[in-house]
């Protein structure tokens, strides 16, 4: 049982426990069917203590969701050849950009299974733009990213850009969203003879950029 503490530093170790642990519960069965008491349980501390971190459930699930998100593009950052593009075509970096979903399917199945949970969670419970801040913030970021794939290509001419960007945008990330979800939650039909799922995945992926490619 945790006691109590001033230290700015073991507060902020505190709370990150609380969104791992929030996380792992989370993530395992629909958001509505977890209580405040379930997380505090997991982590071993009183209820109270959990209050003082987040007042109410919903500011838990929408800090759990924007953590686990900046961790991934934080992860997608590193992995950056030549960490800033440096060198690379437009056509190159949107290239990096669908690979960042077949990368999310084969390390993350448990983020597309919580995020799947936090989007009903959000719409079903109707949550404020003041909650949902953070991760609005978040999302923008990544809209921000896909800017910079947009403003090349009108420079150096290998993606498309006759299309208007907020399109381009909304339709790649969710086709490609919406496909590594319901590979990574088994919502997808299954031959007897069995398939790959990154095979299909990699297929979508190439449609995306034969359909932008100039």
């Amino acid at each position: 049982m945790w006691t109590s503490s001033n230290n700015a530093d073991q507060i902020e170790a505190r709370r990150r426990e609380l969104l791992e642990k929030g996380f792992e519960v989370l993530s395992q069965k629909s958001i509505e069917s977890v209580a405040m008491q379930d997380v505090a349980d997991a982590v071993g501390c009183g209820i109270a203590t959990l209050y003082r971190y987040f007042d109410k459930k919903q500011g838990l699930v929408v800090a759990v969701a924007t953590w686990k998100w900046e961790q991934f593009q934080e992860e997608n950052r590193k992995r950056r050849p030549g960490g800033d593009f440096g060198g690379m075509s437009a056509a190159e970096i949107f290239e990096f950009y669908l690979d960042s979903f077949l990368e999310l399917y084969r390390k993350h199945s448990d983020l597309l299974r919580f995020n799947q949970f936090f989007n009903v969670y959000v719409r079903d419970e109707q949550i404020g733009t003041a909650t949902l801040q953070p991760y609005q913030d978040m999302i923008r970021n990544t809209r921000e990213r896909f800017h910079m794939i947009y403003r090349k290509a009108q420079q150096d001419k290998t993606i498309r850009t006759d299309t208007p960007e907020e399109e381009m945008f909304s339709t790649t990330m969710h086709l490609m969203l919406a496909a590594v979800t319901r590979y990574a939650v088994g919502l997808v039909y299954t031959p007897e003879s069995g398939f790959d799922p990154e095979k299909e995945l990699a297929v979508q992926k190439e449609m995306l950029m034969e359909r932008y490619r100039a």
